[in-house]
């Protein structure tokens, strides 16, 4: 089985958008896929229902796509703190359940993080001990700014001092003429001051509520190396 947790350096790095994007893509190549966010804030009602935004993509991107949650909030902050609003207890080993019986139906789970690592989800547990305790590999998605090379470098250190396997960077969002030195030399500076690859550079696209499955699925595979985000031979890749 296929595993990976999506995280980010920032709130607006484009991790659930790279999220569906993988999860389509690895659907399309013959993978049953699906999206686990243990955690979703920001929950929003629609038509009577409380849906989760982040998942609600997924389902736009590929409605086949199945997709879970442990914890739903409306609150629109960082996990603990919209919990603790809500008086909900975001228990860890509910968690843990919940990702062991998902992770027995399917080829391929992503699981999308939140803001990062070091994001609080409940008292004493960041975003990192999840990780931990889920025990799966990790893809860092990044946004091009030149503060974000400071951050991932340090996200990264971070990680692998507490002892978490990074598969990769993504650097999501590029624009096609870079102006900024910072910009241009952020995969080699990663790639210099830690043990990371950069494993795909997404293009910018304008709109992405109108974005069209078919091309984000095309812009994965012609800018991501699917094969070393997942760890994986991938049959049709290789024809």
């Amino acid at each position: 089985m296929l595993e990976l947790f999506v995280s980010g350096t920032e709130k607006n790095s484009g991790k659930t958008f790279i999220t569906a994007g993988l999860a389509a893509t690895m659907q399309s190549l013959g993978y049953s896929t699906c999206v686990y966010k243990p955690v979703q804030t920001g929950a929003i009602e629609k038509n009577g229902f409380i849906q989760a935004p982040d998942l609600a993509f997924i389902k736009f991107i590929d409605p086949y796509i199945k997709t879970y949650f442990s914890y739903l909030l409306k609150k629109d902050a960082v996990p603990a703190i919209a919990a603790e609003l809500e008086n909900t207890f975001i228990n860890k080993e509910n968690i843990f359940q919940d990702y062991k019986t998902i992770k027995q139906k399917y080829e391929c789970v992503l699981t999308d993080g939140t803001m990062g690592l070091s994001t609080p989800l409940g008292e004493k547990f960041l975003e990192q001990d999840l990780v931990k305790m889920l025990d799966i590999p990790v893809l860092i998605v990044v946004y091009p700014t030149e503060n974000s090379v400071n951050n991932t470098i340090a996200n990264i250190n971070q990680a692998v001092s507490a002892g978490i396997k990074i598969r990769g960077v993504i650097i999501n969002d590029c624009p096609e003429i870079i102006q900024d030195i910072s910009i241009k030399s952020m995969p080699k500076l990663i790639e210099k001051y830690t043990d990371t690859k950069i494993l795909g550079i997404m293009p910018h696209i304008e709109n992405l509520k109108n974005v069209n499955p078919n091309d984000l699925i095309s812009n994965v595979l012609t800018g991501i190396d699917i094969e070393s985000v997942f760890d994986v031979k991938i049959a049709k890749l290789e024809l």
